[in-house]
Parts: C-alpha cells; sequence; structure tokens
C-alpha cells in the first residue's frame, strides 16, 4: 500500500525545509499554501543565520545544495551591531548591542527570506498546492485530514504539521488555545533601497537610534554586504521600529504597503543626519510595508496533551521578536529534528511527535524567553500574560 502523505500547512520557512527533508527520505507529502505563489506577498525583511541556524539546514539538505544556498548567502565582516546616533552621526557605544552576530568563516551570514523560501522548495513544487487555506482538521480512524476555508479537505494523510505561521489555526486546535500570541504594541516599517544608497555606510551591521523624537525613540537595523555593493540590480534593506505608541499605520491597517509606509518612513527620518539620508530618499516606494512585533508566551513553550497525529513548527509554535533574528534560526531546528525523526522511525510512528514536541520545548522555550529579553529592553515592551492574544 501506499503510505499516506505527511500533510503540512503553510509554505513557510520552517513548511518548506521539513518538505525538503521529507523528499530527501523518500517520505511523501502534501503542502498546504494559503497564497497564490511564494512572492504572492512582501517577504520581509533579511534574516541573520546563526551557527545553529546553518547547521540546521545543512543536515537536511544535500552537499550540492547546501553549498547552493551558502554561496546565495551574503557574509559580511564584522561581530556585531555598530551603532550610530540618527541625527548627529555618532558613534553611540549604547546603540551597538553587544550580541555577537558571526557564525562562519568569521562572518555574519544572511539571506533574504524570499530566496530563502525559493531554495528550499526546489524539487517539491509539485507537491505544494497553492490557494488552500487551513482552517483545522479532522482526526479519522487511521490518520487526519486538513479542513480548508471553503469546506473541503485534504486526502487523508498520517500526519498534520501546522506551520501556517502566528495566526496558525491547527496550533489553536491542538493545544486547546495554551498556544498564544501577543501583540506587544511595537510597530516597524520594512523599506528597501539601491546598494548605492547605503555606500556611506561601508560594510557592517548598523543600529541607527533617534531619541530625539518627541513620541519615543525609532531606530533601523541595516546589514550592507561587500559582495552586492557594486551590483546595482540588488537592493539592501533596512528595518524601522518604534516603542509602543511612535509608528502607526492609518485605521491600524498593517496590511498596507507602498508610499503610504514609505512617506510615514520619511516623515520619521527627515531631519536624520545626511549620512543615513539616502537610505530613505532613495527607497523603492512600493516595497515599504508595516509590521507588528509579537512574541510567544515568555516563559515558556506551553505543554499541551500530545496528539500524535498532529504538531507545529516554527512561528506557531513559538513566535518571536526580531531581536536577534532567533525566530527563523529555531524554525529551522524544527524542521531538522521533525525531519530527522520521522526519517529514523521510517514514515509516521505512534510517538514520533511527542518526542518532537518534548525536545523543540527545550530548546525553544530557551530562545523565546532571550528574544523577548532583548525586545523588552530595546524597545520598552512588556507581556502581560493575560488572556488579552492577537
Amino acid at each position: 500500500m501506499t503510505p499516506k502523505p505527511v500533510l503540512i500547512s503553510g509554505a513557510g520557512l520552517a513548511s518548506l525545509l521539513l518538505a525538503r527533508s521529507l523528499l530527501r527520505s523518500n517520505i511523501p507529502f502534501q503542502v498546504f499554501e494559503r497564497d497564490a505563489s511564494l512572492s504572492f506577498r512582501g517577504q520581509g525583511y533579511r534574516l541573520r543565520l546563526s551557527s545553529e541556524g546553518l547547521d540546521a539546514i545543512e543536515s537536511v539538505l544535500d552537499p550540492p545544495s547546501f553549498q547552493r544556498f551558502y554561496d546565495r548567502c551574503g557574509k559580511t565582516a564584522g561581530s556585531g551591531f555598530v551603532g550610530f546616533d540618527a541625527v548627529t552621526g555618532e558613534v553611540v557605544e549604547e546603540h551597538r548591542m553587544g550580541e555577537n552576530l558571526g557564525s562562519r568563516e568569521g562572518k555574519i551570514v544572511g539571506i533574504a527570506r524570499g530566496d530563502m523560501r525559493r531554495l528550499f522548495m526546489e524539487g517539491c513544487e509539485e507537491f505544494v498546492q497553492f490557494r488552500k487555506d487551513v482552517k483545522g482538521y479532522e482526526l479519522t480512524d487511521d490518520g487526519v485530514r486538513a479542513v480548508f476555508a471553503d469546506g473541503t479537505k485534504s486526502v487523508e494523510g498520517s500526519l498534520l504539521v501546522g506551520g501556517e505561521g502566528i495566526n496558525s489555526t491547527v496550533a489553536k486546535q491542538v493545544s486547546g488555545g495554551r498556544l498564544k500570541v501577543y501583540d506587544l504594541g511595537a510597530r516597524g516599517i520594512h523599506g528597501q533601497a539601491p546598494t548605492a544608497a547605503f555606500k556611506t555606510l561601508g560594510e557592517g551591521v548598523f543600529r541607527i537610534v533617534d531619541t530625539s523624537n518627541p513620541r519615543g525613540p525609532v531606530s533601523i537595523i541595516t546589514n550592507v554586504r561587500p559582495n552586492d555593493m557594486d551590483d546595482p540590480t540588488v537592493e539592501f534593506g533596512w528595518t524601522m521600529v518604534g516603542v509602543p505608541g511612535v509608528v502607526k499605520a492609518p485605521n491600524d491597517d498593517y496590511a498596507i504597503v507602498g508610499k503610504v509606509a514609505a512617506d510615514i518612513a520619511k516623515s520619521f527620518t527627515k531631519d536624520w543626519n545626511p549620512r543615513f539620508k539616502p537610505l530613505f530618499d532613495q527607497m523603492n516606494e512600493s516595497e515599504a510595508a508595516f509590521w507588528k512585533i509579537t512574541c510567544s508566551t515568555p516563559s515558556g513553550v506551553p505543554e499541551w496533551p500530545n496528539e500524535p497525529r498532529v504538531t507545529v513548527l516554527g512561528d506557531a509554535a513559538h513566535s518571536m521578536t526580531p531581536a536577534g533574528g532567533i525566530g527563523a534560526n529555531t524554525a529551522v531546528r524544527d524542521s531538522a529534528l521533525l525531519g530527522r525523526l520521522l526519517r529514523e522511525a521510517g514514515g509516521y510512528k505512534e510517538g514520533v511527535t511527542a518526542a518532537y514536541e518534548r525536545e523543540m520545548r527545550v530548546y525553544a522555550s530557551e530562545a523565546v524567553k532571550a528574544s523577548y529579553g532583548m525586545a523588552a529592553k530595546a524597545f520598552q515592551i512588556h507581556i502581560d500574560e493575560s488572556p488579552q492574544t492577537l
């Protein structure tokens, strides 16, 4: 008999890397993604890869595929942030953020989210179905089916893995509501500009902070990579964030993209030092987008009664703030761990999801605590673990 496929909800980073692991292990799978394509929405900011994240990805991909992936990554010299005062242009020690960002070869390694998804998806295309919005699941006598927003259902699978991000309905259902995501109130804008706009900064990872804003501090983080600096077809990104109440989208609509978001970013930076102005004056206005800062329960990933045929990974299991770039690196660790357990079991076996969740909770809880701790300090935020969630 043909084994039932592993069903994967969502085609984000963690889901696609898990799919790639299953492909390599010859375990059948199907991925369901609500969007029309991988490029349907903006992909957000560039992701920094830690040693743990790179090791996880390398453990999943075959050597030639990993080499292609690693070659696509940007490598930036230095070990941490250089901090600047946005108005004076002076280096400010307290804006540096002392964390070590290096991961391999003495470099800070990063890659755009869109590139990462495309590279992970290689070879999996025929098993990914778009415009399939998973809203829950139903258990069968010997498996599980995903239930879609239009009321239809998937084929029967051996296992359902919820990887649809912070609003995962699979996560809410399987955890009985124990998995929660908190809106921290801080808001940001992501923008991009041609590499020429970044020449006054030079190579490195930079945090530029404006403490003169009357409503509260505003800062950006950006990464300037030498190997792309002279390529006019490349754009570097920057990520702006304001403490709660500072950055606001019109009508609280954070799905707005384009000139509206770009103009608000420019209004915050109109008095910034000339060294930093090109990042905003030359920005690609169509790529500007708002974003919210959210986080899972900072005390750690909660426990719920294990359902052998359903589990979750990535942001669906542990949403994190952008502080430290920890979220994506933890997500790919999930993919590598669950993929390895399924490979060793020869496919779905009872006990696999329990073993995965037990191990995932340990490192993911540490990651959420670290991410929240850095964000609480940098963005002046606090989580009140009350019933109010997203």
